[in-house]
């Protein structure tokens, strides 16, 4: 028996399940974020994408892609779908402020007038 983490066991579990049904959105989202979390951001970037798309009103799919753009230093669409997320209402201001995936977007003049436009105090 392979001697797997959690974490690990997880992305090959639910890997497994998603080859056989890619639309599970709930798998999609644990995977991705788990992807995320051992540094897979390609991999969680294109679940992110999926995610979008199949549930296009959800705030946290469009925070999560935000967050996998930032990752990857794509920052023109990392800001766009934000902002996207904002819109639909995401609202964890203590996350905005502390999230490393939002790391690369801090400097970045438009974090704070997004921030400012959606009314938050950082």
């Amino acid at each position: 028996m392979r001697d797997l983490s959690q974490r690990d066991f997880e992305i090959e579990f639910i890997g497994g399940i998603l080859e056989r049904d890619p639309f599970l959105v709930e798998a999609i989202r644990v995977h991705a974020g788990n992807l995320a979390a051992k540094g897979f951001y390609s991999r969680a970037l294109q679940l992110d994408r999926r995610l979008v798309r199949l549930i296009p009103e959800d705030c946290i799919a469009w925070y999560n892609l935000a967050c996998s753009y930032a990752m990857l230093g794509m920052l023109d669409p990392a800001f766009s779908s934000l902002q996207r997320a904002l819109e639909l209402g995401y609202h964890c201001q203590e996350r905005l402020r502390r999230d490393p995936d939002l790391g690369p977007l801090r400097d970045d003049p438009r974090f704070l007038r997004l921030i400012r436009r959606f009314e938050f105090i950082l």
